[in-house]
């Protein structure tokens, strides 16, 4: 594990051990006395946590953990903990496509309708790291275009006067197919993250179901332990 991680990973668990009652962190070179590194590696882990917004830095005063932190679950990926002006995406294919009954039963529908399918490719850092698969109602959303799909489909679904509830999401390993390998630029086979996501209006409906090939792809839960549900578990 680089020093970065491991300096991230265990200041998120002394934040989350509320080892810092105040509320602040220590400065930046008692922190780097601390771990025995150099104040750029603090520095740069500090980005990163300001980043995934677990603490706030405050130009001449310091860097304060964020409010109602340690009572929920922190969740963080190699794409979301990247700010979004270093991310961008471009779009493969788009079309229209008869439901499959596949996608009656992820939608919901009663009856046959059009769907949206759009492939993308997500860019971070000027590297193609994610491929993207997904499928949208045409009836929800008939104005899709190439501009909403290489800007921000949460953005566009909320312009379109929905609410969005919540994600389920689920990872599962494989590796990348030849046709994939062309798109992201390295070997077929090279082992990768497939996410499957499910994201849900206010009102239980489905809005997109989408499938992500991801390169490159880490991810972090910090979850409090639940005694109630241990015990649960073992009876």
């Amino acid at each position: 594990m680089k020093k970065t991680e491991f300096i991230i990973q265990d200041l998120l668990s002394k934040i989350y051990q509320k080892q810092y009652p105040s509320g602040k962190l220590p400065d930046q070179r008692t922190l780097a006395q601390m771990y025995q590194v150099s104040r750029y590696t603090i520095q740069e882990a500090i980005k990163n946590l300001g980043e995934i917004g677990v603490i706030q830095i405050i130009q001449g005063s310091g860097m304060y953990i964020s409010e109602n932190l340690q009572k929920n679950p922190l969740i963080f990926n190699s794409l979301t903990r990247t700010p979004y002006e270093r991310i961008s995406s471009k779009m493969i294919s788009i079309s229209k496509e008869d439901s499959t009954s596949k996608d009656m039963q992820i939608f919901q529908l009663q009856q046959p309708e059009e769907i949206w399918m759009f492939q993308r490719v997500r860019i971070v850092d000027y590297k193609i790291e994610q491929i993207e698969v997904s499928k949208l109602p045409v009836s929800l959303f008939p104005s899709l275009t190439k501009e909403h799909v290489e800007d921000s489909i949460q953005k566009y679904v909320q312009n379109c006067g929905y609410t969005i509830s919540h994600y389920i999401t689920s990872y599962t390993p494989t590796s990348v197919s030849k046709e994939q390998a062309q798109l992201l630029m390295c070997k077929k086979g090279t082992p990768a993250m497939k996410i499957t996501n499910r994201c849900l209006l206010d009102d239980g409906k489905v809005y997109e179901y989408s499938e992500l090939t991801a390169i490159d792809y880490t991810c972090t839960y910090i979850t409090p332990f639940n005694k109630d549900s241990h015990q649960a578990r073992q009876s």
